[in-house]
């Protein structure tokens, strides 16, 4: 057993006065923070081991606080050790959308994340400085993971003086569309993977702690352009345009130019593609998880099927397709 294990059971035991439990991992995490359930007394619980030298806690509980005060689903922080990075939760279930989506449920379970997206975008209204700004320099160096270790590391490749200026000219494009965009609260990953089937308030809502202030489309188009699973363009578009439709009932300061708004959403989504190519390579050259590399050639469908569709990004577009997508398959 590693030292922060003991010393999670250690803490985890003196919660439960010392009750018989059960540990054990519950799931694998994209950062350094990990997850067990825990079964105690027929029920079950989830510690969370967030390693104060590598992730901080207090930006989670924060998170959670506030979203469960405006009606979301979230685990519920019963018990906190900021010192050492271990928290005590509720556990909202073992069923992620990712595991249940098929075509007899997927509108049922997708209407119900985009009512909660909108209670999650309107709670903005309440506080709009609550959480940090998703500004420029963060949409930029989350892009520039792409170069760094998705063209260099994983692709052995180097950028010439003219696809540096393909690459500045298509960030540049990118920040500006996404920057113009009406600013809401935003999850920044409200995908699959992180929504749980729930019997009430569906869906359950985990990694939520980086959330931020930041463009309209983003949440949106991290769920229907899942990097775990995709559905028919035309569909997609549909969900996207009676999205829209429900954000304006519901008081979001969006336009019903649906031209305009479909742009939006295409363009934040390359630019949230670019940042997971980026981010996939790291989390298999940096951390060793391999797993990443079977979502990648989903992840570049999405990118070069958009930027097809562009001219402003076709440029891009030729450069992704010289790079040889069928190495990610490898």
């Amino acid at each position: 057993m590693d030292k922060r294990l003991k010393a999670l059971t250690k803490w985890i035991n003196s919660q439960f006065n010392g009750m018989e439990l059960n540990l054990y991992p519950a799931s694998e995490d994209a950062s350094f923070r990990r997850y067990f359930r825990i079964e105690v007394d027929n029920h079950t619980y989830i510690a969370m081991d967030a390693p104060p030298d590598a992730e901080e806690i207090q930006p989670y509980i924060k998170a959670a606080e506030r979203f469960a005060q405006i009606g979301l689903n979230v685990p519920q922080v019963m018990a906190v050790e900021r010192d050492q990075g271990f928290a005590l939760l509720t556990d909202l279930g073992r069923t992620t959308y990712l595991q249940c989506l098929n075509e007899s449920n997927v509108e049922r379970l997708y209407g119900d994340a985009l009512a909660a997206l909108i209670v999650l975008q309107t709670g903005t209204f309440t506080d709009p400085d609550f959480f940090p700004p998703y500004d420029q320099a963060l949409l930029r160096s989350e892009m520039e993971l792409f170069p760094q270790w998705y063209v260099r590391q994983h692709m052995n490749a180097r950028v010439d003086r003219k696809q540096q200026k393909i690459i500045d000219d298509t960030f540049d494009r990118l920040c500006r569309s996404a920057l113009e965009q009406p600013r809401v609260w935003v999850h920044r990953d409200y995908h699959s993977r992180n929504l749980m089937r729930t019997a009430r308030n569906n869906p359950g809502i985990l990694d939520f702690q980086d959330a931020v202030t930041g463009p309209i489309t983003y949440d949106l188009v991290s769920l229907l352009r899942d990097c775990y699973i995709a559905w028919p363009e035309e569909r997609v578009r549909a969900w996207a345009l009676g999205y829209q439709s429900l954000a304006i009932q519901s008081g979001l300061p969006l336009s019903d130019n649906k031209d305009q708004f479909i742009a939006w959403f295409d363009l934040m989504g390359v630019q949230r593609h670019i940042k997971v190519l980026g981010i996939f390579a790291r989390l298999f050259h940096r951390d060793g998880k391999s797993h990443y590399l079977n979502d990648l050639p989903l992840v570049w469908q999405y990118l070069v099927r958009v930027c097809r569709e562009y001219d402003d990004l076709l440029p891009f577009c030729h450069m992704l397709q010289d790079l040889h997508p069928q190495s990610c398959m490898q």
